[in-house]
């Protein structure tokens, strides 16, 4: 059974929310209606499914306990519309990865024939609390009682530690080609986000002198070697996608070309010390990242060379540099050449995060996996606009959970 994809939104991740007097329904109720509209798809629609049983919602968010003081957020959807009375939904959470489990629960569904339509909606509403709060929230997405508690920013600090392990992984690398590679990254999202509307630092400025100036008042050290310009952003913000089965497409005729055709899913231990313990006898830092992304390759029977776009989770400009090579875009240890070469800017062979990514688009941590299929879709589809990749036939997607715990693959392509 194929999954396709009909349409979507996100809302504008420059946003905050909270000073816009606004919270969770005010943007449920905005994502929905964009998504819907985008995707020429109605509540009335949704009324009819739903009498037959054939449609569902699946909502990923990764701690609105501690941000908004609310859970039970699969149910907030009928405060959007009361078409959706009635209907299955259901909270996932995986950390950073929340909203690509609700799109592996929802593209499961469809694929068993229990539902025709999926409504997936990932989203997190972070600038409800200052910096050191929020950076102590976040560190519930690792063992926080080892690796957060008690600890200013822990997920900078976690990040500066693979950044530190990528250097002992591979000896020959030098030192300061490694932190200009880094420094490259940030600058290639920054300047990609300037094309993406809907992008958080659209209006920001990085130099490529600035994302090296590391250490300085204007870009301060937050974790080891990473600095401010290595981080991604504090995001208020939701994204949509609506999936529908091969059926559902035909009996509509509707006119789809872009389909769900690789996924991947794999965890690695929970703490960051034995991830490095696991990867000694792999020629990976993050071994199980590969291993995820080797698996969506091979239900997609396609491998690097077909691939035309990749979002990925840059968290930090460390985990791109390490995803470089998991993608295979590069052997391990030789990352950095991708990067001195332009193979991953917008113009180059192999394009990673023309959106901007977490660093130039935004990261409201529940809303990022769904974001990035949604963008995979806008790539596949020729509807990205500014930011759109010529030719672009198919894409993938990496989306991780806590210090790359949860490993997310997903690989939209061109139905043929």
């Amino acid at each position: 059974m194929k999954v396709y994809v009909l349409g979507g939104a996100q809302t504008d991740f420059e946003r905050n929310w909270t000073k816009e007097g606004k919270g969770i329904v005010a943007i449920l109720k905005e994502v929905v209606n964009d998504g819907f509209k985008a995707a020429n798809f109605s509540f009335k629609e949704l009324e009819r499914l739903n009498k037959d049983n054939k449609v569902a919602c699946f909502v990923g968010n990764f701690i609105a306990e501690q941000y908004i003081n609310q859970g039970h957020l699969g149910a907030f959807l009928t405060e959007v519309n009361p078409a959706f009375y009635g209907v299955p939904s259901a909270r996932y959470e995986a950390a950073c990865a929340s909203g690509s489990v609700a799109l592996e629960a929802a593209i499961a569904r469809i694929k068993a024939g229990d539902i025709d339509v999926a409504v997936v909606v990932g989203f997190e509403l972070m600038k409800t609390v200052d910096s050191k709060v929020g950076g102590d929230i976040l560190g519930r997405a690792a063992f926080y009682e080892k690796e957060g508690k008690g600890i200013d920013f822990p997920f900078p600090k976690l990040f500066g530690r693979l950044a530190d392990s990528i250097l002992e992984k591979y000896p020959s690398l030098d030192k300061t080609r490694f932190l200009d590679a880094l420094a490259k990254i940030s600058y290639i999202n920054y300047s990609n986000a300037k094309r993406n509307p809907n992008a958080q630092t659209k209006k920001w400025f990085m130099s490529l002198d600035q994302a090296k100036a590391r250490g300085t008042d204007t870009n301060p050290f937050v974790g080891g070697k990473l600095a401010v310009s290595d981080c991604s952003q504090v995001t208020d913000g939701a994204a949509l996608v609506i999936l529908v089965s091969e059926n559902y497409k035909k009996e509509h005729k509707l006119d789809l070309n872009v389909v769900v055709k690789g996924y991947g899913h794999r965890n690695a231990p929970l703490q960051f010390g034995k991830k490095i313990e696991e990867n000694k006898d792999s020629k990976y830092v993050l071994p199980w990242t590969r291993q995820a992304v080797v698996d969506a390759y091979k239900v997609a029977n396609l491998s690097v060379d077909d691939i035309d776009v990749f979002e990925t989770h840059d968290c930090f400009t460390s985990s791109e540099y390490a995803a470089i090579s998991a993608f295979g875009i590069t052997e391990p240890g030789k990352e950095y050449e991708a990067v001195e070469k332009g193979v991953i800017a917008f113009d180059g062979a192999k394009p990673i995060n023309p959106s901007g990514g977490l660093i130039g688009c935004g990261h409201p941590v529940g809303a990022s996996g769904v974001r990035m299929l949604l963008d995979l879709y806008k790539q596949v589809s020729n509807q990205a606009g500014n930011y759109q990749v010529k030719d672009c036939k198919n894409a993938l997607m990496l989306n991780i959970g806590g210090s790359a715990t949860t490993n997310y693959v997903y690989i939209l392509g061109r139905d043929e």
